[in-house]
């Protein structure tokens, strides 16, 4: 159980994070969007103010950024949005994958497309769509996603920067995240 809490106040909306450790010497305000109806559609209403206008689809990745994606591609009036998923499924033809490292899952997992949602990317021009971005590595792996089934990224956004990613200017994001040393 948490004994730390981060205060977070992202597109008028008020949480208290729980601080936890992910290693013995870093800590996350841990940051989770699932479930929490306010938020997503709140978070949505402000990154749709933000994003490039020409996007044509929504990427993300399983799992916490589904629902900010959906709320996302309605506020866009996007019929569709597309997941990366982590394990290739028994109803995907042809699936195309690559290799991802998050500092919140531990070791290494895959993205990968089925052939429906690679034709959706094929050819356009591709929003890429998660709560956090703080080292920027799942980021990386959906860009790679999105340049083997012949897609152009066209922006990176998120609900918050995490640490040294609020310091970028690549990314399109609502607040930052501080890190914090672990005890």
């Amino acid at each position: 159980m948490a004994t730390r809490f981060y205060d977070l106040e992202v597109a008028g909306c008020k949480r208290k994070l729980s601080i936890l450790n992910v290693t013995d010497k870093l800590a996350i305000a841990g940051f989770i969007m699932l479930g929490d109806v306010e938020l997503v559609d709140a978070c949505a209403k402000e990154l749709a103010k933000k994003v490039p206008a020409d996007t044509e689809i929504i990427l993300t990745a399983e799992t916490k950024g589904i629902p900010l994606a959906a709320q996302l591609a309605k506020e866009m009036g996007m019929p569709y949005f597309v997941v990366a998923r982590k394990s290739i499924k028994a109803y995907m033809e042809n699936p195309v994958w690559v290799d991802d490292v998050s500092i919140t899952t531990k070791g290494k997992q895959m993205l990968c497309l089925m052939d429906a949602d690679i034709e959706r990317i094929k050819g356009r021009k591709v929003l890429l769509l998660d709560d956090v971005i703080s080292t920027g590595g799942s980021m990386k792996a959906l860009t790679n996603l999105v340049n083997k089934v012949g897609g152009t990224v066209i922006g990176e956004a998120c609900v918050l920067a995490e640490g040294d990613a609020s310091k970028r200017e690549d990314i399109i994001y609502l607040e930052a995240l501080p890190l914090f040393d672990a005890e």
